[in-house]
This record gives structure tokens, sequence and C-alpha cells, in this order.
């Protein structure tokens, strides 16, 4: 159940208008109040015998009527407009239960409280199945002003409770940290036009692009631009920009005028001031990112988010996330068109896992910020789609882990948030990944090599080398194993690096897992013969494989399975 108060100034009449007329697109079904602060407030739309607009004027002059009473020392905001909605799974509620809800909500708001005659008027209106509004005035009949004091937490504490009440789908408690949901009325405009989502989803997901590809803010201005986002700046008195405010083409409100949208009310982290912040801490000076194969670059930078989520500071963790959410951001756009939709959904889910109350510390998270830049600036390093699938499974991995993160902290959206992840990520990953796999199983060597091949692997890790041997992306191993020795590699030496990068524990396919690393190691400048040979003779004099340990306490051992 989700409750969103609005403020507002002036008088009730045109909120009280909105609720009982029609709506732009006819969603207003059968509006008609089911509770009031007396019981017998006039009701709009259950007045056949009258004309409907004259009882919306004395409906809301009987709401007004504290307000007026106070003249000039009225306060400014004078309206309390609370939306409450249901699930689309939930069971269809009673007028008696939406009452006894809305009375609920306006005593844990402070409006009303319970047993208090002399509280603020307020009605509730019934627009359809699934959701009420709540309309109160901002003055007690006694002239005095509610102790509504944090009425918007309150208010989240009692819907949950409510959810418990009444069997209704129980929602994720928050931080305040959510990006704003769009409203009904641009939920409905959306419809109307026949866009999938509304202009303020739109625009949240390209000024994030933005922000994610760019390097500098004159060119997080230049691809707003170039994906036709108009941008408004507000400047101060010295002229700096302090504020800005974005707008798609063709939005336009009543008048035809643009409408524009703050960056903060798309969500916390695009406001100008935290866009800089991000800009600043990420910026090409003083370090940059050393010549090579980007794809392994970001790879190796995902691959090491579980072991800064397990030991780094909770600021450097939050700025491991944020930036795998704007690698995420920006990946769909070098997918092939088959798995775009799905990576563009693990975007928009795990967005929602990228903020909480932990100022993020952005440095750590350089490499993967540029090397994934320099991945969608240049469309020719997107390749047969192995760099991406190679990243995408390391990036299951981390997003298991950024699960398991925020859950030890009672991060409970964000947590929620990355679990759906990881459902979008599985999908991708499997649609990416399965040409990719076929196409190297095509080239597998000789039965011989893949037999000396399998005898190293029966060594080195006996408790995994039946299950390998036996997956059917053993082939696609084999291949890349045998590119790596025709590229002057030691095959054996370079699995065993691919073994000791990370356990197998809780690889879903450990021959695919390895396949990624063989083919980002095989890929590396090939070693002279002289430390080819020293590599020989310690792999030699070594008695044991090097142990494999289990995830430690701080792994996400819940999340087996969901990884690669």
């Amino acid at each position: 159940m989700i409750p969103k108060i609005i403020l507002g100034q002036g008088d009730t009449r045109r909120l009280i208008a909105y609720l009982f007329d029609e709506g732009t697109a006819n969603e207003h079904v059968d509006p008609h109040l089911v509770a009031s602060w007396n019981g017998f407030a006039p009701d709009p739309g259950r007045s056949p015998h009258r004309d409907p607009k004259e009882v919306e004027q004395q409906l809301h002059t009987q709401l007004g009527q504290p307000v007026a009473m106070l003249g000039r020392r009225a306060p400014k905001t004078t309206v309390w407009h609370c939306p409450v909605r249901a699930a689309p799974e939930d069971p269809i509620l009673t007028d008696v239960q939406w009452a006894e809800i809305a009375r609920r909500i306006v005593a844990a708001a402070g409006i009303a409280p319970t047993g208090d005659t002399e509280a603020c008027r307020w009605v509730a209106v019934r627009h359809a199945d699934d959701h009420i509004h709540i309309a109160a005035t901002l003055v007690r009949q006694d002239g005095r002003r509610p102790k509504r004091d944090h009425d918007i937490r309150a208010v989240q504490k009692e819907a949950r409770q409510i959810e418990i009440d009444y069997g209704l789908r129980r929602l994720k408690p928050g931080d305040g940290t959510a990006a704003k949901r769009p409203t009904s009325k641009e939920v409905f405009k959306a419809r109307r036009l026949g866009h999938d989502a509304t202009s303020r989803e739109i625009l949240r997901l390209r000024v994030r692009r933005a922000m994610a590809a760019a390097s500098t803010e004159a060119e997080f201005f230049a691809l707003l631009k170039a994906t036709d986002v108009t941008v408004r700046l507000k400047l101060g008195p010295s002229g700096d920009a302090l504020g800005c405010n974005f707008a798609l083409p063709g939005d336009t409100n009543d008048k035809g005028e643009p409408v524009f949208y703050a960056g903060s009310t798309l969500a916390g982290d695009l406001s100008l001031p935290k866009i800089r912040q991000r800009l600043a801490s990420t910026s090409p000076e003083p370090m940059a990112v050393r010549p090579g194969n980007p794809w392994h670059q970001a790879t190796a930078a995902t691959e090491r988010i579980p072991h800064h989520l397990a030991h780094n500071n909770d600021e450097a963790s939050q700025g491991q996330l944020a930036a795998l959410g704007g690698a995420l951001d920006l990946l769909p756009l070098t997918a092939p068109t088959s798995a775009r939709a799905e990576l563009e959904r693990a975007a928009v889910a795990f967005e929602r896992a990228t903020r909480s109350r932990i100022a993020a510390d952005h440095t750590s998270a350089r490499v993967l910020r540029r090397s994934v830049q320099a991945i969608w600036k240049d469309p020719a390093q997107h390749g047969d789609g192995a760099g991406l699938a190679m990243l995408l499974d390391v990036a299951l991995t981390a997003v298991a882990y950024a699960m398991h993160w925020h859950r030890t902290r009672q991060h409970a959206q964000q947590q929620a948030a990355a679990e759906q992840t990881l459902i979008h990520l599985q999908t991708a990953y499997a649609q990416i990944a399965g040409p990719v796999l076929a196409g190297l199983a095509s080239r597998a060597p000789s039965p011989q090599t893949q037999h000396r091949y399998a005898h190293h692997l029966q060594q080195a890790v006996p408790e995994h080398a039946e299950h390998i041997l036996n997956d059917p992306a053993w082939n696609a191993l084999a291949a890349v194993l045998a590119e790596a020795e025709a590229a002057g590699h030691n095959a054996a030496t370079v699995l065993d690096q691919a073994l000791g990068q990370r356990t197998l524990d809780d690889a879903r396919s450990p021959a695919r897992a390895l396949t990624w690393r063989v083919r980002r190691l095989g890929q590396r400048h090939a070693p002279s013969p002289r430390a080819q040979a020293a590599n020989t003779r310690r792999t030699a004099q070594r008695p044991t494989p090097p142990p494999h340990m289990t995830p430690s306490a701080s792994s996400p051992e819940s999340s087996k399975g969901q990884r690669r």
C-alpha cells in the first residue's frame, strides 16, 4: 500500500473538483466519499438530486472554514492531499475498509488524532477499486495548526502495519532515498500518448546515462543535448549555475509550455551539486586508464567489487555500488538487440540499490567507470559479445554481494532491488553468453588436447573436475585454453591462474566461469620462454593444489545458485 503526501496552497476548491471529475482519461470511476471528519460531510458523488458542482462548493467551503476564520493569519500551506493506493494483486477492499484505513492514515499523520474532536477537517474519496484520496486542511477547528512532524515517515509506518492487518502486499520499509514515483497524472498522460514510460522515468534514465558516460560537466550537458533533453539552468546572482531542470521535447502542459523536472526530483543523486561531485571524484586527472582491452579492465574492476563490499568501509562500498549502477546504465547501449530489453530492466532495478543514507566515496571506482566509458565511446570494442558475457558473469556475483551488503545493513528496498536485478541479469546473460559459448565450442581442439587439459584439471581441482568435464561449456573452455596456447601461453599455468582467482563453490557453471577467466588471461601478452620455464618449475614443485576456500562469513551464501 502506497501513501503519498502532497502539500498545497490556497483552498481545496481545485482539489475537490479534481477528485470528483471524470479524470483526463475517464480514469475516475464512481468517485464518492467513504469517510470524513464528522461522518456526514456532503458527498458530490452520492447526491443525485442536486447539482454536483453545488455540492462540491458546499464540501470545500466546509473543509476550509477553519482556514477562512483565521483570515490573514492563516498559514501559507493549507492543503494536505494523500493518495493511498493498493497493489494490483491485493484483494478489493470495501468502502468500510477504506474508511478505516483513511482514519488510521490521518491519525498517524497528526491531521486527526483518534478522539480529537477539534482536529483538522478531512475527507476520503474513493476513485476506483484500488485507491482513495484523502484531502484535508491544515488548520484545526480550534484555530491551531496540527502537529504533523515527520508525517511522511509516520504514514509510511502505518501503511506497513495496514498491509499486515489486511493481508495486503507487504512493501519494504524505505530510508527516504528512493526516487520520486510518477504521479497518477503523469501515468495517465503517458498512457494517453501511447508511451511505455512517463516523462519523469525517461528523463531519469537519460540523465543517469549521461552522468555515467560523461567525464566533464560540459560533456554531460552535450550528451543530454544529443539525446533530445532540454536543460534549463538555475543561475545565482553571480551567474553561476546552481541547479538544473530537464524536459523532453513535446512534453508540454496545458499552456503549451515544456514540463521541466528538477534533477533532485528525478532522483536524490541527480541534482547539479551531486552530479558535479560525482564528475569531480572520477575526473581524468591525475590518473588515467592504462591502454588495454576495456572489457578486461571493466571485468577486473567489477570482479573486485565483492572484496570491496566485504572488506572496505561503507563509504567506499557505496561508491562501488554507484559505479556498478553506472556500468549497468550504459551496458544496454553495447548489447545485441535481443538482450537489450533485459539489460535495461536490470539497470532500472539496480538504480534503487545504488543509493542509501551512506555517503558514497567514488574515488575507488574510477577504473570501472572509465573502462565502461571507453567501451561505450568506441562501438568497435563491442566485438562478438564475449566481452559483455565476461563482464556480466562477474557482475552477477557483484550484484549478489550487493544484495547481501544491503541485507546486513537492513536496507530492505535496496536488497529487494538487487534481487530483482539478478533475475534480469541472469536472463540477459543467458541470451548473450549462449551464442558466444556455442561459437567457441565449435572450435574445440582435438580429443587428445582436451584429454591433456582434463588430466590437469583433475589434478588441480578434483572436487570440481567431474562437474566441469560434464558441463556443456567444457568444449568452450577447451577452445579458449587452446587459443591461449596458440598465443604463447602455457595452458596449465593459465588454468591454474584462473582457478586461483576466486572459488568455484558458488558458481552455477564452473566451466563457464573458467571460460571467461581463461579468455581474459589468454589475451594478455604471453610471458617469455624463460618466464614460462620458471612457472613450469614452480608448478611441478608444488605438492598440492592451492586451497580453494569456501565463502567466508561475510559472503552472501544465501545467494548461491543465483550467480552465473
